[in-house]
């Protein structure tokens, strides 16, 4: 995210209940489309849903699934299996997300995505003074290795998806309410999902007190707003433009298409 470069903004924090994550992927796909076809500048989108778990496709193949997706269904929660890496995760109204779309360049590794949303999380936080660490945290959900912690706790995670010739590198961060309430939901729908049957991968043993809100860790009380202030101040500081947009007329045809193609898939996922 270099200086003085060009960025569209689209947020869509603010659309509601009925925003379903579904349609989020659909999205950032279409995004990557556009952006890796150079119809597009490099895109930051910003969106919020509520009451949703968001499923791995290795979680979609546990031996007793449907047993933990009811528990989750019975909790309130909507269901889904999420198109890029990763395992099971909560989002919910208190829970930011942010997707920051570039174009694929050979020299763009993996971990270079990685790297790129955790130099500009420590930056959007740098005000509060604390350590941002990008590691696995053991316990938690969705472990893996550029898992966002302060003092040990995770706050945030990262994956990344590359599709025709883009790359949409997307994290969820806890702004507030409680870590180890979400996590324990996490440990619930392993216990009905697995039911002590053999499994094809190890899936996380969730420990409740690995996992913790920005609120909680901080001792402030952070909103979705105040995360989005951040954002906002930190490509300000970089010298960077945003750009408010929508998608386009293009963009809104290839998300219908990504959209049925991603229902389609989420059915199959979970034997609907």
């Amino acid at each position: 995210m270099d200086r003085n470069t060009q960025w569209r903004f689209i947020d869509q924090t603010t659309l509601g209940p009925t925003f379903n994550a579904l349609q989020s992927f659909a999205i950032d796909d279409s995004l990557c489309t556009t952006v890796g076809n150079e119809d597009s500048i490099s895109t930051i989108r910003t969106w919020v849903h509520h009451n949703t778990i968001v499923l791995g496709i290795q979680d979609s193949r546990l031996p007793h699934v449907q047993d933990g997706v009811s528990y989750l269904q019975e909790q309130g929660y909507d269901v889904i299996v999420r198109n890029s890496g990763g395992l099971a995760v909560v989002l919910d109204d208190e829970i930011l997300n942010i997707s920051l779309i570039v174009k694929d360049e050979k020299k763009f590794s993996i971990n270079d995505g990685y790297d790129l949303m955790v130099q500009f999380i420590q930056e959007m936080l740098s005000s509060y003074k604390v350590t941002i660490e990008a590691k696995e945290i053991v316990g938690s959900y969705c472990p893996g290795s550029y898992d966002l912690s302060i003092g040990g706790k995770k706050f945030a995670g990262i994956s990344q998806r590359r599709i025709r010739g883009g790359v949409a590198v997307q994290i969820y961060l806890c702004a507030a309410g409680s870590g180890a309430i979400r996590a324990e939901t996490i440990k619930h729908f392993y216990n009905y999902a697995v039911q002590d049957k053999p499994t094809k991968f190890a899936y996380p043993i969730i420990k409740k007190e690995t996992m913790a809100s920005l609120s909680e860790l901080l001792g402030e009380q952070l909103s979705i707003q105040t995360l989005m202030l951040k954002l906002l101040t930190t490509f300000k500081n970089r010298g960077a433009s945003l750009h408010p947009d929508q998608l386009t007329s293009q963009e809104i045809e290839l998300y219908q298409h990504n959209y049925e193609r991603i229902i389609e898939r989420n059915k199959k996922a979970l034997n609907e």
